[in-house]
């Protein structure tokens, strides 16, 4: 038996088998859970292809597009027709910021236009209470919803405008774990991961090559930080910390953020080529 036997999940966020959403939805399956899926509806038969990869098949994914509200309220309906039970957990994998406001192409922070911010915000940060608004009606008493953070609390490079959104979501998520943990007693929670391989991460570095070298300056420093150490490459590590989030091994913990990341944003690590 695994910990997540006899659970539904659903898992929002898979574009690309590299995807820490994707590995979540793994990870769940191998654990005992029946996953269903989300995709955003320009992208369906794309995430539908990437969903073949599981190790057991999932329905067809579920066209949501969390910034449009007649979307949103659709969702229940769709998830009862798949699982009429209910649902026992949700993932939240999902933020976007326009090349305006991340990246190497990106406008000085200072110059981000508000309009783009205002949509960054939207769908990085306001996404993870709509979300849980639109999920709340066919969740099970005790769930958990769990969001992906990134370790905000510093200025990274590129990362700008994305990081804001990024804290205005750890503040969305205590707001959440009120409001879901009164009603149905359902957990909130976020994880921050370390730097993965994912599009996400490609967005920040880009495609040229000092841009690409940049990228694997902040993997070796995460990796040279990190007590334990860390792999860029394996998504599995924190699927696996979301599932545990997602199973009953931590009824008592709503509003936090579990750090995946190898200890390193609690650890300072200097480079002798840093250092000179």
């Amino acid at each position: 038996m695994g910990i997540l036997d006899g659970k539904t999940i659903l898992v929002t966020g898979i574009i690309t088998d590299a995807s820490i959403a994707f590995s979540t939805a793994k990870v769940a399956q191998e654990q005992g859970a029946t996953v269903i899926i989300t995709g955003i509806p320009e992208r369906l038969r794309l995430i539908d292809r990437i969903a073949k990869r599981l190790p057991q098949e999932v329905p067809p994914a579920i066209p949501l597009d969390v910034t449009d509200e007649e979307s949103l309220g659709a969702l229940a309906d769709k998830v009862r027709e798949l699982a009429p039970q209910g649902i026992d957990g949700l993932v939240h994998s999902i933020a976007f910021a326009p090349r305006t406001l991340m990246g190497p192409d990106a406008l000085p922070f200072l110059e981000g236009p508000g309009p783009d911010v205002a949509k960054s915000f939207e769908i990085s940060a306001w996404s993870y209470a709509s979300l849980a608004r639109a999920a709340l009606p066919v969740m099970n008493e005790g769930g958990s919803i769990v969001g992906m953070d990134f370790d905000p609390r510093t200025a990274m490079p590129d990362y700008n405008w994305m990081g804001v959104a990024k804290a205005a979501m750890e503040s969305v998520n205590r707001y959440v774990a009120r409001e879901v943990g009164y009603a149905k007693r359902i957990r909130s929670n976020l994880v921050a991961a370390g730097p993965i391989k994912t599009l996400a991460a490609k967005a920040i570095s880009g495609t040229a090559t000092d841009d690409a070298k940049k990228l694997t300056m902040l993997n070796e420093y995460w990796n040279g930080a990190s007590p334990i150490g860390w792999n860029v490459d394996d998504p599995g590590v924190v699927g696996t910390s979301v599932c545990a989030l997602l199973s009953d091994f931590l009824p008592g913990t709503t509003g936090s953020i579990i750090y995946v990341d190898g200890g390193a944003s609690h650890n300072t690590w200097f480079p002798e080529d840093m250092i000179k």
